[in-house]
């Protein structure tokens, strides 16, 4: 498998009574599919999969793969703070239909670069899925260098690396782990199209819920070296962008989400949106409609 192009990390719609919205979760799915949505991942960080049931995560993993039918690759998220927990959670994964395994690098725990190497390595051996990397500090406590990257890059059920990091320092120390058996995906909206555009195969986004054909046209613009006019509808996307970062994801996307029909609120402790951004979500929600429209 390689993976490439646009991939939303998909954001899990709740009732009014903070049940799964299986009706929602299927329209978001066929959404994508519809869109040109490269792969999606299912109860990642943005699909709040720490507030999920075990029954819940399944069910929802099992309704995505239903839905895509084969078309697209499903992700599931199963890294957790304990490598036998998360080989367990990557098994449970594959067993409800699940294409590949995003494995966060472990949180709070902050092990060293060794044992890092052991844990991704144990899940990769384990798991029974192939692997993307995952690392997102910012959330984590744990910072993947590309020193660590490049020790797992050779193990062949390690397929990627989704690197939430912007910097363009980390990025130049990436680029050359690049190969047809290990995709280089940013998991960073602002700064994705830069990294296409140096070599990464794609994004894993949290955007893209809200502008799946945008995405999917910037990254095809992006991947095909046509710089100034992914820049171009790059710049539309700017205060999208600042609006997904005023509150904690996924608070503003999935108050776009809702304004599109999709779900209608999180799980403690996440809260819904605060009222004093209602305003820039109206708007925001304005701005993705009158996108996808013109992209249709």
């Amino acid at each position: 498998m390689h993976l490439s192009g646009s991939i939303t990390a998909l954001a899990t719609p709740f009732t009014a009574a903070g049940e799964p919205d299986f009706e929602s979760w299927a329209r978001l799915v066929d959404g994508q599919l519809e869109a040109g949505t490269s792969a999606i991942v299912v109860a990642g960080s943005t699909g709040e999969a720490a507030a999920l049931t075990d029954a819940e995560y399944a069910a929802l993993l099992q309704a995505a793969v239903a839905r895509a039918g084969g078309r697209i690759p499903v992700l599931a998220g199963t890294g957790l703070s304990n490598t036998a927990k998360t080989i367990a959670q990557t098994r449970f994964a594959r067993e409800h239909g699940a294409d590949a395994a995003l494995v966060v690098t472990p949180p709070y725990v902050r092990p060293t670069p060794d044992g890092l190497v052991a844990h991704y390595t144990a899940v990769a051996a384990q798991g029974g899925l192939p692997v993307v990397l995952y690392n997102v500090p910012g959330r984590t406590g744990c910072d993947m260098s590309p020193e660590v990257v490049a020790r797992l890059r050779g193990d062949p059920n390690i397929i990627g690396l989704k690197e939430a990091r912007g910097d363009e320092a980390r990025w130049e120390a990436l680029y050359p782990l690049a190969g047809p058996d290990f995709a280089l995906l940013s998991g960073d909206d602002p700064t994705f199209v830069r990294a296409v555009l140096g070599g990464a195969a794609g994004v894993i986004s949290v955007a893209s819920n809200v502008v799946p054909r945008a995405f999917a046209r910037l990254c095809a613009l992006a991947r095909a070296g046509e710089a100034g006019a992914a820049h171009a509808l790059d710049a539309r996307l700017a205060g999208l962008y600042d609006f997904l970062g005023v509150e904690p994801n996924p608070i503003p996307v999935k108050a776009l989400l809702a304004r599109q029909g999709i779900g209608q609120g999180l799980r403690l402790p996440l809260l819904p949106l605060s009222a004093a951004h209602a305003a820039a979500a109206d708007d925001m929600a304005a701005l993705c409609q009158q996108l996808e429209s013109e992209l249709k």
